[in-house]
Formats: C-alpha cells, sequence, structure tokens
C-alpha cells in the first residue's frame, strides 16, 4: 500500500470542527511543514491537543494566534502570549492538564483503557469536576483518555511502510499520539527503504501509520 500523499493532501484530511492531537514539544518533533500548511488552510473551530502551544510565528502557535482552535487540551502555555490573550478575553476554552497526566490520558485512549488513577492535581483546580476514587483509604482522581480524528506526528526517520523513528527529545508525545487517533499522518525528514530501520530502534510501527508525507 502506498501511504504517500502531498501535505496539500494531509491537510485536507482535517476538517472544521474536529479534534487534532500534534506532536511536539516547542516545536521540537512537531510536523512543522504540516502545521505550517494547515495554519495557511483557514479550517477552524478545531480542538487541539498539545503539550503547549510553541510561539505565536511557530509550531502549533500559529493556530492559535490564527484563532483556529476553539478548544485546547494542553500542559503550558507560556510561551505564546496570543494563548493566555485568548483564554483572558474568553475565546479560547482550555482545560489544564499536568504533563504527565497528559501523556497518560493520551495512552490511555490508545490502549482502549478507560482511564486511571492519579494523585496529582489533588487539591487544586485540575481536581474539579472529576471523579474522586478511594482505594484502600486513599483518594485518587480519575482522569479518563484522550482520542483524537487525527494525530500529526513528526519523525526523523522513518522508512516508506510508515515505522517511524524519533531522534533523541524529538520523540515527546509522538508515539503515544500515533496509537490514539482514528487517522495518523507522519511527517517523515528522512526517509529510507523498507528493511534499513533496525525493529528494536522502531518507535511507532507502521500499523498505526495511515499516511506519509516526506519533508
Amino acid at each position: 500500500m502506498n501511504k504517500f500523499i502531498s501535505i496539500e493532501k494531509a491537510v485536507s484530511q482535517v476538517k472544521e470542527g474536529m479534534t487534532v492531537m500534534v506532536g511536539g514539544f516547542l516545536a521540537n518533533g512537531t510536523p512543522n511543514a504540516i502545521v505550517d500548511a494547515l495554519a495557511q488552510s483557514g479550517v477552524k473551530n478545531l480542538t487541539l491537543i498539545c503539550n503547549d502551544t510553541a510561539y505565536p510565528d511557530k509550531g502549533v502557535g500559529q493556530l492559535i494566534a490564527n484563532k483556529q482552535v476553539k478548544k485546547l487540551i494542553v500542559s503550558h502555555i507560556g510561551t505564546n502570549p496570543c494563548t493566555s490573550e485568548q483564554m483572558n478575553s474568553g475565546e479560547l476554552d482550555i482545560e489544564f492538564v499536568p504533563q504527565g497526566t497528559l501523556a497518560e490520558r493520551i495512552r490511555s485512549g490508545g490502549a482502549g483503557l478507560g482511564g486511571f488513577l492519579t494523585t496529582t492535581g489533588m487539591g487544586t483546580i485540575v481536581a474539579e469536576g472529576k471523579p474522586v476514587v478511594c482505594v484502600e483509604g486513599k483518594e485518587y482522581l480519575l482522569e479518563k483518555p484522550l482520542r483524537a480524528d487525527i494525530a500529526l506526528v513528526g519523525a526523523s526517520v522513518g522508512d516508506k511502510s510508515g515505522n517511524l523513528i524519533y531522534k533523541g527529545t524529538s520523540q515527546n508525545f509522538n508515539p503515544l499520539m500515533a496509537s490514539a487517533a482514528d487517522l495518523v499522518i507522519a511527517e517523515i525528514s528522512e526517509l529510507v527503504e523498507v528493511g534499513e530501520l533496525a525493529p528494536e530502534a522502531v518507535r511507532t510501527p507502521a500499523i498505526f501509520v495511515d499516511y506519509i508525507v516526506e519533508k
């Protein structure tokens, strides 16, 4: 199966009102070519799940600056003033999630779990409205799984079937998000032939990847 598509085709998969996961940490590991094109597409009312909102002119921060996002599920927004401005004005609905909790909620979504129990956030604004479960006399928050319509991931190296490797910290949320979306599009910086990657080095197996965009 040929998984290769153009950036234009990749962006066309993102429709108004969809929930989109985007890998990256301050745009490191973000599929930046796809995100740049998405920022030019004009698609709006997205629910965006990401670690942070990068910068107004880089990474997913462009989607915030362009007011293409209606809801944001995120850990950190401090590097993008557009995010805090829209939050304070009521234009952007933000659900703050501790970073480890965000990762585990996405992993739960990919693994088909109903959620997980944690003490992180107990007694803070994070706990508001969430179920509390008592286990052996100790209280835990029930954190529910996260899934998306589409995940956009950025890989350092990949083969033509979609097996992916991430170098250094670019891995971040990418493998988790690739398991937790109905459609996964991978932007690959270095493309190799099938069989060239050491199996034990692959972090996202090809079975999770629907489409490939070569950077």
